[in-house]
């Protein structure tokens, strides 16, 4: 977790950006882990290391037929879903209730393999729907498979041979079984893991005659003996199943994209670059980004600030601070003294110092979260999270821990809508603009809810309508504020109620 400001002075000021609306402060909460640095791999290899042919490969992007990007069918499957959250589509396995899996040849009946046992690599990566025990989730509350051959049995009759999770959630294990009726089973590696919600992980396993070897996000996390057990003739004649056991059931609960398997183990370079290499891919996929909801608001008769959007809002006040202010522009602020904690089940929570603006001035400044950084109308709208003054420190809670900007506004309302500037630019994307399409007062189109950039008046659910008998009686209320009417005998209105 890195907080990373762009300092223009010994107290961290961040470069303004758009003087006067947007006060010059943004802060990325992220894995921002050297990008620069890493190596670019060529297809099937690396800048260090031999090319590395896979086997095979599924970047899931068959949602049909669910075809390996070689072109091999799967042997079966039943109750698979897809959506956009890794590196192009990925795969969704998590079927409650119902039984799902994906099931391909060990050796295809063209002589081809796809997985070997006794030596070999594979590498996918995977985003659990749950969150560990650890990080205050409840994990995937059985012991979740993500790659598997055969199945585990009490006598060791048929063989095993899995990469799975535990039912909490706070492990990683790898485990073999052969079909001598020994009843043992043997555990190769295991690393504690602490997983959150939707947040991608590169795992990688290797395996020799020597020795195995387990990766998490490029990292070598554990390592044990060369694997001695291997799954029976029928094991084997069953193929693998990715995301669950061969019942359908024990899914990964999550989703899986960009699986490789190789016939060689991969060496460690290799596996910190492909992680290096594709990480980004996952973190700034757009379809993978948190939600940031934006914090209850109050209007205010404040001459000083915007009536329509206003308050604390999820700030949290924890303390004053030194001030600093600047002489000459009321409009000149910055964010400083930032902190990030992680809070547990994928979020963070985050302090910081309001400095700048001039003494006096009364003015207070509105931070806005997004987990893009982009401004304009083509923007993904930022959320508004509270006001707060300079000369104190304030708390945010329940940010995303993966990718997350602070941007600071200013009170600026350069057009009178009765919102600022910022927020314009930012969330409503009405910039500029006094009135909204229909008329209506960009500031009171969001205190009512109503959407700025349509004409709320020829949307009949966005405001009263009223129904009359032929006899032009009132007898309807309908809309934006629905509600009923009485009348008596004689079709007189006696209460309309709203």
């Amino acid at each position: 977790m890195k907080t990373n400001e762009g300092a223009a002075n010994s107290r961290h000021k961040v470069d303004r950006m758009l003087v006067g609306i947007l006060a010059l402060a943004v802060v990325w909460l992220g894995l921002a882990a050297n990008f620069a640095q890493a190596s670019v791999m060529a297809p099937g290899g690396t800048n260090s290391s031999p090319n590395y042919v896979p086997l095979n490969s599924w970047s899931f992007n068959d949602t049909n037929f669910w075809t390996s990007d070689n072109g091999c069918a799967p042997l079966s499957f039943t109750n698979l879903t897809s959506n956009y959250e890794g590196n192009g589509t990925d795969l969704v396995l998590d079927s409650p209730g119902n039984p799902a899996w994906l099931q391909f040849a060990v050796t295809n009946a063209s002589g081809t393999t796809n997985l070997t046992v006794n030596v070999g690599s594979v590498s996918f990566w995977y985003a659990p729907d749950w969150s560990s025990t650890n990080m205050g989730g409840s994990g995937p509350g059985e012991f979740a498979r993500l790659l598997e051959i055969g199945g585990y049995t009490p006598d060791s009759s048929f063989g095993w041979w899995s990469l799975y999770v535990d039912d909490v959630g706070a492990n990683l294990y790898f485990s073999a079984q052969t079909n001598d009726f020994s009843s043992n089973v043997c555990t190769y590696v295991t690393a504690p893991i602490a997983w959150t919600t939707n947040y991608w992980h590169f795992i990688a396993f290797t395996y020799s005659t020597t020795n195995t070897a387990l990766y998490v996000d490029g990292t070598l996390v554990a390592s044990g003996p060369a694997i001695t057990n291997y799954p029976g003739a029928n094991a084997l004649a069953n193929g693998f199943f990715i995301g669950s056991d061969s019942n359908g059931v024990l899914q990964a609960e999550g989703m899986l994209d960009d699986l490789d398997t190789y016939n060689v183990p991969l060496d460690a370079d290799t596996i910190a670059e492909t992680y290096q290499m594709l990480l980004i891919e996952y973190l700034l996929n757009p379809f993978n980004r948190p939600e940031i909801v934006s914090a209850n608001y109050n209007p205010s008769t404040n001459a000083v600030t915007p009536d329509a959007v206003t308050g604390t809002g999820d700030l949290q006040w924890v303390g004053y601070a030194a001030c600093e202010y600047n002489a000459t522009n009321p409009f000149v602020v910055w964010l400083t003294n930032i902190t990030a904690t992680a809070a547990g089940n994928g979020t963070m929570n985050v302090t910081f110092t309001i400095l700048g603006g001039q003494s006096g001035s009364g003015a207070v400044f509105d931070v806005f979260a997004n987990s893009e950084l982009g401004i304009g109308p083509n923007s993904d709208p930022w959320a508004w999270m509270g006001q707060g003054s300079p000369c104190n420190t304030y708390e945010l809670t329940g940010l995303p821990e993966n990718t997350c900007f602070l941007i600071l506004g200013t009170p600026q309302d350069s057009d009178g809508a009765d919102l600022t500037d910022a927020y314009q630019a930012l969330v409503s994307h009405t910039a500029g603009n006094t009135n909204s399409v229909d008329g209506i007062l960009t500031g009171w189109d969001v205190l009512l809810g109503l959407n700025p950039t349509s004409n709320n008046l020829t949307d009949p659910t966005k405001r009263a309508n009223y129904g009359y008998t032929a006899a032009d009686w009132l007898n309807g209320v309908t809309g934006i504020k629905s509600g009923t009417v009485s009348l008596d005998n004689e079709g007189n209105v006696q209460t309309v109620s709203q």
